[in-house]
């Protein structure tokens, strides 16, 4: 073993569901099981993929690909509209049973956590709890699901272990096996290796995992990453932890490929006006207020029109985000297929008299206080704009991926 290898016992757990979308909806209609499944966000003809179960995957199915493209490569392809509530229920259970374990626990996704067993006395080898997880996901959550465990002395190799044997596998990465594994592997195996980061590494001749373990810190500091994300890239393959940070929230936002190609400008902006409601939900929940906004439109033809705005002052209602959006998107093309709308500038909500206005801004912040409670208790959406009475029924919530701050 190299002498910067970190030789620890490796108690850091990942934790992925498999194919989680496809498999709750398994779980949920028995009927499906032992079926390629697909799981779509929207019932239209070119739809694409979100998610596939393993039957759909061995056929060939890929995520991302279009609904009829699959539905060719596997006959009897059976396309699921997403329900995000029952994917975060599923979330909640996992979250409850990873929480059981350790004080320390992180969700990456809504498919997948990591234990840092760090600080915790456990009397029991870490491979025996992997296996009690599996079993309880089983019985608390139902027979169709399934997960990968990855084991490993940092993050980065714990995750590496749970992608090595798919479906319901479970792997240890530490520094005895360390050279072969990463033997077996490419470079876009690893995560964080997609293909900008291969091509800087294939630009200095670095093709392989070893090759990229080999590298000395100089040569991925200066030469390859030219920052210090070269040296984190040296630790993180060596086993020692540079990801265990939380990242500030930048900007909030959503997006919306539009259902019809014929809508009326006045259709367009009041999904436009939805999706402001829905970033200025999410942005409040995590008691942020922005002084920036982003909209922008993309065209059939593929082109993409965008428009920006910073004020000088802090907004946080969902009708402050619509009345700067709406006079942003005046310079909008005609024919739209997509529509977006971002707040950035991102500031903790945390003085609400900021300005000669304060007493008109604590008010305002009353009563939009009031209508997120309610909505909070009541259900998403229970008290809107009139404006957007009937748009929920096109511009659903869509799968959560990534960040898990708003389930």
């Amino acid at each position: 073993m190299r002498p910067d290898y970190n030789d620890e016992t490796p108690i850091v757990m990942h934790v992925d569901l498999n194919s989680a979308f496809a498999s709750i909806e398994q779980q949920a209609r028995p009927m499906l099981r032992g079926r390629p499944v697909a799981i779509v966000n929207r019932r239209t003809e070119h739809t694409s993929i979100v998610t596939a179960s393993y039957e759909a995957k061995a056929l060939g199915v890929k995520v991302g690909m279009l609904f009829t493209e699959a539905a060719r490569l596997a006959p009897g392809l059976i396309a699921i509209e997403s329900e995000p509530e029952k994917y975060r229920f599923v979330y909640k259970k996992l979250t409850k049973i990873l929480n059981s374990y350790s004080p320390n626990v992180t969700m990456k996704s809504i498919d997948e956590g990591v234990i840092d067993f760090h600080g915790v006395i456990n009397c029991r080898p870490i491979e025996e709890i992997g296996l009690e997880i599996k079993q309880r996901l089983r019985d608390e959550v139902g027979r169709a699901m399934r997960c990968n465990i990855g084991i490993g002395p940092n993050r980065f190799l714990a995750k590496t272990a749970a992608g090595l044997h798919k479906p319901d596998g479970m792997d240890v990465i530490d520094h005895n096996n360390l050279r072969d594994v990463f033997a077996k592997l490419t470079l876009t195996d690893l995560t964080g290796i997609a293909e900008h980061n291969w091509a800087r590494l294939h630009s200095v001749g670095i093709d392989t995992p070893l090759q990229f373990l080999d590298s000395d810190v100089v040569t991925l500091q200066k030469i390859v990453f030219k920052s210090i994300v070269g040296q984190h890239w040296y630790q993180r393959l060596r086993g020692w932890e540079v990801d265990d940070r939380v990242f500030d929230m930048k900007r909030v936002g959503r997006q919306y490929v539009l259902e019809d190609r014929d809508l009326t400008r006045t259709q367009i902006m009041q999904r436009l006006h939805h999706l402001c409601e829905s970033a200025g939900s999410r942005m409040r929940s995590q008691n942020k207020v922005a002084r920036g906004i982003y909209v922008y439109a993309k065209t059939p033809d593929h082109r993409y029109w965008h428009a920006s705005k910073l004020t000088q002052l802090p907004f946080y209602s969902d009708k402050t985000i619509y009345s700067l959006a709406e006079r942003l998107f005046i310079g909008a093309p005609d024919s739209i297929r997509e529509i977006g709308v971002h707040c950035y500038g991102l500031s903790n909500d945390n003085d609400r008299q900021t300005s000669l206005f304060g007493d008109i801004l604590v008010r305002e912040h009353q009563l939009v206080d009031a209508i997120d409670e309610i909505n909070r208790r009541y259900g998403e959406r229970t008290l809107h704009s009139a404006d957007t009475l009937r748009t929920g029924t096109f511009v659903k919530q869509k799968i959560p991926f990534g960040s898990t701050r708003f389930l």
